[in-house]
């Protein structure tokens, strides 16, 4: 009796470590399957990430120019929207070209990631085209377009940053935050705390001040020509960068 209790208490130790053995397993092939599903999504988004960083900063840069005209400022702001537009459907193609993450619910998390990424693109081609059609000969008319895209832009900023969230939590956070390409700053506008009070506005709104400087200038000597008349003010601050 005695060898037979424990030559079974024995088989059943086995079949327990054979058991854990298994789990331990699956779990470090997860891991793994996790692993390189970030790396392969991280890479391809780091070039969008810093094509979506650097069209914010143009419109910091030229907002932050004394000497900008109307004009200019238009033409940096469209060519930044055309990018942002740009670099939104090439992340929401980067996660198709990734695949389903390998979490519960993975092909669900990617359709629905896609999804807003592919919204964001279409309302930053939006904002392009309004910005397009703004009259830089009408300085208050033009401030006002100004203030309209910087708020849209503040809301697309929001959006930006909730629309990789869910793909950012939990062990597959982990896993995109252990990548060195994902490890860039969230894209987004540039911080606007060191230059409180200057006009900017979160979110791309530094043409909004551009714009109320030009137009105060306007008011205040009609005489002078719009191509000298200073636009002044930095740009907004950020995103989720994705981001």
């Amino acid at each position: 009796m005695n060898k037979k209790l424990v030559t079974g208490v024995s088989g059943w130790i086995s079949g327990c470590t054979l058991l854990v053995l298994a789990l331990t397993g699956c779990a470090d092939d997860s891991g793994e399957q996790r692993e390189a599903w970030a790396q392969t999504f991280c890479d391809l988004r780091q070039p969008q990430a810093e094509k979506i960083a650097a069209a914010h900063q143009s419109i910091a840069d030229v907002s932050e120019r004394e000497d900008a005209t109307p004009e200019e400022v238009k033409e940096v702001d469209v060519t930044a929207y055309q990018n942002l537009s740009e670099a939104y459907a090439a992340l929401a193609d980067a996660l198709g070209e990734a695949g389903d993450p390998p979490v519960d619910d993975g092909a669900q998390l990617r359709e629905d990631a896609q999804g807003e990424l592919n919204a964001l693109s279409q309302a930053y081609g939006e904002l392009q085209s309004t910005a397009e059609e703004l009259d830089t000969s009408d300085r208050a008319r033009f401030a006002e377009g100004l203030r309209e895209l910087a708020g849209k832009v503040e809301e697309l900023t929001r959006s930006g940053d909730e629309a990789l969230s869910e793909l950012q939590s939990g062990e597959l956070g982990e896993a995109l935050a252990a990548q060195p390409s994902c490890r860039t700053p969230t894209p987004g506008p540039p911080d606007t705390e060191e230059t409180e009070g200057a006009g900017e506005t979160e979110g791309g709104g530094g043409t909004e001040g551009t714009a109320e400087a030009g137009e105060e200038q306007a008011e205040e000597s009609p005489e002078k020509s719009p191509e000298k008349s200073p636009e002044a003010s930095p740009e907004e601050s950020a995103g989720n960068t994705d981001g």
